[in-house]
């Protein structure tokens, strides 16, 4: 039996560590909310590489089938950089090109998945430093935390959650605020504003609980749709390549599934 080449062990053990952090993403960015700020940073963090990786291990695919499995050169790689829509662009051509049809989504056409990418894409190219940027240079960069929530929190719970569903989070909330007399509360909202009643605490708690599951259904949408690339740009890798390219379905699969498997799920980082 002969030994697995170093290209095949490097490309396992990258889609091995990608789906990891993939994982990990979609499930910290079930959990994260007021309270846990460090976990949208872990959330964005793993679900920001992630991405990146995936998207450029379909480029570098892509690349390899096209020249006689030569995968693409370092500078090549960087011309890329770590802009997650400029990736979703290259993906575009790339199922193009090859006129693939995926089983899920043929593109990721929701306007709230699209901020998602921007948000994310921000955070990978700068937005990542922006406590450290106010402590050294006296100027913030974009809020990552303050732009999801706006950008995505906002809108998912103006979009999919229902008049009436709003009208008893927003009920409940107000039994719950009297408890401010004997209670103290003092926290900081995603956006940055104070959170000093247990009325306004109780609001953003039961809104975070109420669009969780759209907003991790979302995030692994756009993860399936860069697997499904990468699984179908298998094949033809493996024949310019048939010693090096591993069976990615097997290591990725998970993260595959429908709208309705997904949704039975919180937990994605223990596979």
């Amino acid at each position: 039996m002969s030994l697995l080449s170093p290209t095949y062990h490097a490309l396992l053990r990258e889609a091995a560590f990608t789906k990891q952090m993939l994982g990990a993403g979609a499930t910290y960015i079930y959990a994260a909310n007021y309270a846990f700020h460090g976990m949208y940073f872990q959330a964005f963090s793993s679900l920001s590489v992630g991405l990146e990786r995936l998207g450029k291990l379909c480029v570098m695919l892509d690349h390899a089938i096209d020249n006689n499995g030569v995968f693409p050169t370092d500078a090549q790689m960087k011309g890329v950089g770590h802009d997650l829509t400029v990736l979703y662009s290259r993906s575009q051509s790339i199922k193009a090109n090859r006129g693939l049809n995926f089983k899920f989504l043929q593109h990721l056409s929701d306007p709230i998945q699209i901020s998602i990418l921007q948000t994310l894409s921000s955070f990978a190219k700068g937005d990542r430093y922006a406590n450290i940027d106010l402590l050294a240079r006296g100027k913030q960069s974009k809020d990552p935390i303050e732009a999801w929530a706006r950008l995505v929190d906002a809108v998912l719970y103006r979009e999919k959650i229902s008049s009436k569903k709003q009208a008893s989070i927003e009920e409940k909330a107000r039994q719950s605020s009297a408890l401010d007399g004997c209670s103290f509360v003092f926290h900081t909202a995603e956006d940055g504003s104070p959170i000093e009643s247990y009325g306004d605490a109780a609001l953003r708690t039961l809104k975070h609980e109420a669009i969780a599951p759209y907003r991790q259904l979302l995030v692994l949408q756009i993860i399936r749709y860069w697997v499904e690339l990468l699984c179908d740009l298998e094949m033809p890798a493996r024949n310019v390549r048939p010693d090096d390219v591993p069976f990615f379905n097997e290591i990725l699969g998970s993260l595959c599934n429908s709208d309705a498997y997904i949704r039975t799920r919180k937990t994605w980082n223990k596979d």
